[in-house]
């Protein structure tokens, strides 16, 4: 039977930092991706934004990841070359009772460590973007964008000029894990003894956990997928910045976001299926976001949002139920030495990615 060091089984943009993490800490790592490419799943199917770490609880994971990936991402972004823009954003309130709600957000924000955010009047907000309509906004000047996809290629080059190794097309069917490591079982029966697992397989990860033998079934959560749905705006946007309504409750509403070519999308909305293949937009959708983007961009012209692309969260909380945060779990948190299991990392997966790996590294330091 082979045997190494470190397996980091899935090759998302969160398995290749964390892959890459561990290399570079001076471990042997082999990167396992069932797909033929890097990234095919959640990290292909996202807004691409750096988020600031503006909404969530304060002294969860997913504020301290986000705000210190934040930071690293920014970081590393400019020293690799990984095209980026620091474009800002402004959350625009739209009635009284939302103008009433942004000192609120403002606090939450400063207690996660988010201090930069400025309160602006209808008049500010309309002089940095003329199209929009608002009765008063917080501008987030941390809020940026980034290519994912070059974000994963330098992720990847880092990890093999560190000596690590990807194998594609390798999907882990199950695990047995015992006192003398944890043994991977690969799809065509290969068996692989390792010292150390990273579960990081995304919206595949708490089915995957179940196939390790050894692992407590309490300790994998239950898995919801929530479809992200996105419509695309024909022509240039008028908008130079991200624009996100003021949250309300059951979801964020409809964001607008650019890309680093300028396209303008809207999404995502939050639709709960049964499947993490159901990716298809039904043009129906498209309905419904007029009325919400028109209460920010009275301009919005019939005909202009075209259907787009969906994305999956890979949730472990469903509908009705308040937001679950990101679930590290080591092995003081389970029992089996050696494994490091990754559930519901979804956003702010993308801006968090280089913090969890550095999160996960330290969790497995004298694995």
């Amino acid at each position: 039977m082979d045997e190494i060091d470190c397996a980091v089984i899935g090759a998302g943009v969160v398995g290749l930092a964390v892959a890459r993490a561990l290399a570079l800490a001076g471990r042997e790592v082999l990167l396992l991706e069932s797909e033929g490419a890097i990234g095919t799943g959640t990290s292909s199917r996202n807004s691409e934004v750096i988020h600031a770490g503006i909404y969530y609880p304060q002294g969860s994971l997913k504020a301290k990841l986000c705000v210190e990936g934040k930071q690293l991402l920014y970081a590393y972004a400019a020293e690799r070359g990984v095209p980026h823009r620091r474009c800002g954003k402004l959350i625009v309130a739209t009635s009284p009772e939302q103008a009433a709600q942004l000192e609120v957000i403002r606090t939450k924000a400063a207690a996660n460590g988010v201090d930069d955010l400025e309160l602006l009047t209808a008049e500010q907000a309309v002089a940095m973007e003329p199209q929009l309509q608002c009765m008063a906004a917080l501008h987030s000047p941390s809020t940026g964008i980034v290519d994912s996809h070059a974000l994963m290629l330098s992720l990847l080059g880092d990890l093999e000029n560190a000596g690590g190794m990807l194998a594609l097309k390798s999907p882990i069917t199950r695990a047995e894990c015992g006192g003398n490591g944890i043994v991977l079982i690969a799809e065509d029966g290969t068996a692989l003894r390792c010292r150390s697992v990273v579960n990081a397989a995304g919206l595949g990860a708490p089915a995957l956990a179940r196939g390790f033998e050894g692992l407590p079934s309490a300790a994998v959560p239950t898995e919801h997928f929530a479809k992200g749905n996105y419509f695309t705006l024909s022509g240039r946007a008028p908008f130079s910045r991200l624009v996100y309504p003021v949250p309300e409750p059951g979801g964020l509403g409809v964001h607008l976001t650019i890309d680093l070519g300028d396209q303008a999308k809207f999404g995502p909305d939050v639709q709960w299926v049964e499947s993490a293949d159901d990716l298809i937009v039904d043009p129906a959708r498209g309905d419904g976001f007029y009325a919400e983007v028109r209460k920010y961009w009275p301009a919005l012209p019939d005909g202009a949002l075209i259907p787009g692309y969906a994305g999956m969260r890979p949730k472990i909380s469903g509908p009705g139920e308040p937001a679950a945060d990101f679930m590290i779990d080591g092995p003081a948190s389970h029992g089996v030495p050696g494994l490091v299991n990754l559930f519901g990392i979804e956003s702010p997966g993308l801006t968090s990615s280089l913090a969890i790996a550095r999160h996960v590294s330290d969790l497995l330091a004298h694995a």
